[in-house]
């Protein structure tokens, strides 16, 4: 279930990044959707379009998080602490003494 609904959130998220991307922009950025007004919408009629279009999926993109998100809290039920390792014991090794490298040829060692 929580597969289905993360898929449709992706798709929702790239739709809504072209849309937003289509969309004239004041500040002369991309503006790939303006243009002439001979096709078949005129560009008052496209900018409607694309307001329309991405009030939409920006409300499918909020709901769609509310739901994964009401999903993902269901999922994680606290699960008991698996204690069958802790009941036995690890065997305990003798501690050994630490061996020195040998002091090398020719220094008078200090006592």
């Amino acid at each position: 279930m929580i597969t289905f609904f993360l898929v449709v959130h992706t798709l929702i998220a790239i739709a809504l990044v072209g849309v937003i991307l289509l969309q004239r922009s004041e500040g002369g950025g991309l503006g790939i959707g303006g243009g002439t007004g001979g096709g078949l919408m005129t560009a008052r009629g496209a900018a409607n379009l694309l307001t329309r279009s991405t009030t939409i999926l920006a409300a499918l993109f909020i709901g769609t998080s509310i739901i994964l998100a009401v999903l993902a809290a269901g999922t994680n039920k606290a699960k008991p602490i698996d204690t069958s390792l802790a009941k036995t014991a690890a065997p305990i090794a003798p501690a050994a003494a630490p061996v020195l490298p040998p002091a090398p040829a020719g220094v008078p060692i200090a006592n």
